[in-house]
């Protein structure tokens, strides 16, 4: 997950970097740093990020010659 990802992904379920923070039991600090590109978070919590934002309906979607994104799940 890249930070431009997870920043995408946040506005798909409409969430703030505290709320992301709250339902990853990360620190806010964390998320605000990954996603502005100062620092990668250990990989124990950037797992954490990102199984709270699949666990909220989101799709990660790999590099397919177009780049990586983001999309919902279907309800």
């Amino acid at each position: 997950m890249s930070p431009e990802q997870c920043r995408a992904a946040r506005g798909l379920i409409d969430w703030s970097q505290q709320a992301l923070a709250e339902h990853a039991l990360v620190g806010l600090s964390t998320v605000r740093d990954f996603e502005k590109g100062r620092r990668i978070p250990h990989e124990n919590r950037l797992k954490s990020i990102k199984n709270a934002l699949e666990n909220a309906g989101v799709l990660f979607i790999a590099e397919n010659g177009e780049g990586p994104g983001v999309r919902l799940k279907k309800s």
